[in-house]
């Protein structure tokens, strides 16, 4: 059994979810100017982090099965965040407090070490994206992404994968295809 995993299993035993959510196909779980403090593990489903800029749409995350998402700067902050999380598809969702979350975490040097390597990988892909958007091409962009994450095409639509990679449909279309 993985960290993650184990992880996972120690909330389930405690029975530190708060609650079970199941959100439509485009239905919201965030919208811009709340403030959302709690942890959301997917059990099943997808769903795009997106921010709005004027009339367009930039994902910069995605959340899909066996992964935890949050509106983190507002988890960290508990001040409204300017982030869209909006589902995918139909998706089910375990629900954690802030409050809760952060004792489990407190309440072993185990639980500390994962809670800090699951920031650290965050922050590392967060970084990789930055890069690969500031320096590389359409289709070096869309190789690297291949390579981390290859989950993400088999759960998402090629509009949003397009988005979230600073191209067009059409772009990643014709990458796709060489």
């Amino acid at each position: 059994m993985s960290l993650i995993s184990n992880f996972i299993a120690q909330i389930d035993q405690q029975q530190l979810w708060d609650k079970k959510l199941e959100l439509s196909r485009n239905e919201y779980l965030k919208v811009k100017g709340s403030i959302d403090t709690n942890l959301y593990f997917v059990v099943s489903g997808s769903l795009r982090i997106y921010v709005l800029e004027e009339f367009e749409e930039n994902i910069i995350r995605f959340g899909y099965q066996n992964n935890f998402i949050a509106a983190l700067d507002s988890f960290i902050s508990e001040k409204p965040s300017d982030l869209y999380i909006q589902a995918i598809k139909k998706t089910q969702l375990k629900v954690i407090k802030k409050e809760s979350f952060m004792a489990f975490i407190d309440s072993s040097t185990e639980n500390t070490k994962i809670w800090q390597m699951m920031l650290g990988d965050l922050i590392y892909q967060q970084m990789e994206r930055e890069r690969d958007i500031l320096t590389s091409s359409p289709l070096e962009r869309y190789k690297r992404v291949l390579a981390r994450s290859p989950q993400l095409f088999q759960e998402i639509p090629n509009r949003y994968i397009a988005s979230y990679l600073r191209m067009t449909p059409e772009t990643l279309s014709r990458i796709k295809k060489s």
